[in-house]
């Protein structure tokens, strides 16, 4: 009885836990900017060092309203340049720009709800394939079609993208033989929401068509 209590708990708590842990990754991350500053100009101020719940507080305080800058300035002309021209600063900077450029990319693709060319899957097709052994299979992304710029006769390759659970902005980039990536008729949100879920949320409705019978 007790057992089953507790695995019945543990299952209706887990997708709450791994929304707070994601936020709170994310959240920690941006608190930790404010700290140091704070904690310096406690220090050069000649006052005492401020208590952690008062860091914790100011740093989220700031934080918000960090994002709702940033967030209202992406609605007017002059932030979108002043955020363009920060990109552009970023992407000269040696080693920032490969890590920062990437991710944004990254993020982009996941975001834009836009129809790509065809020769870019922009993260827009959903396919399945062998991963991360033969007999092993899992959701991935179209990221680009023909792969001949990394491999000679990579023209046949597909590269896709796998998102690790339960944060689907890691994952692992690998270019297979477009014989052996299937279509998966499946939005991608509902792709995403697999993915960060642990496989648990699978899509309802789906109908997989029917193969024609070969003459």
């Amino acid at each position: 009885m007790i057992r089953r209590y507790l695995i019945a708990g543990l299952f209706t708590l887990l997708p709450l836990v791994v929304t707070l842990y994601i936020l709170r990754s994310i959240f920690s991350a941006l608190i930790g900017i404010f700290e140091g500053p704070l904690r310096w100009v406690s220090l050069h101020a000649g006052l005492p060092d401020p208590p952690t719940w008062f860091l914790g507080l100011t740093s989220a305080v700031a934080t918000i309203l960090l994002l709702m800058l940033v967030g209202a300035l992406v609605g007017n002309f002059i932030g979108r340049q002043l955020l363009a021209w920060l990109d552009e600063l970023m992407l000269h900077v040696p080693v920032v720009k490969g890590i920062y450029g990437a991710t944004k990319q990254l993020i982009n693709a996941i975001q834009s709800n836009q129809d790509t060319e065809a020769k870019g899957g922009g993260f827009k097709e959903v396919v399945v394939v062998e991963w991360p052994h033969p007999g092993s299979f899992t959701l991935g992304f179209v990221a680009h079609r023909d792969c001949a710029w990394a491999v000679e006769g990579g023209e046949g390759l597909v590269a896709v993208y796998v998102p690790t659970a339960p944060n689907p902005t890691s994952g692992y980039v690998v270019m297979i033989e477009a014989a052996k990536v299937r279509k998966a008729h499946i939005s991608p949100d509902q792709a995403l929401t697999w993915a960060v879920s642990g496989g648990v949320i699978v899509p309802n409705h789906v109908k997989i068509p029917e193969r024609r019978a070969e003459a």
